[in-house]
């Protein structure tokens, strides 16, 4: 079994796809690779899209946009400061 396929395959049984893996991916991706191991990463494709694989990286995306939001309408509400020590 192929680098790639053995990714795709932890992904798929775990439903969860590390930055790490991701990024082992990305390399992998960037080299010469066979018609299986482009099925493999098409299959993981079409899982993450339906919400079967979980990809960490956007987790942490998410998380961070949702923080931001949050920090953003909580400031909203303060008075602002002007000062330049503040």
């Amino acid at each position: 079994m192929s680098m790639i396929s053995e990714v795709v395959e932890q992904a798929l049984k775990t439903g969860y796809l590390s930055i790490q893996a991701e990024e082992k991916l990305r390399l992998l991706l960037s080299s010469k690779y066979d018609k299986k191991d482009f099925s493999a990463f098409m299959s993981l494709q079409r899982a993450a899209m339906a919400g079967l694989v979980e990809q960490e990286s956007r987790s942490i995306m998410a998380a961070l946009s949702q923080s931001n939001n949050i920090n953003s309408k909580a400031n909203t509400n303060k008075p602002k400061n002007n000062s330049l020590l503040a």
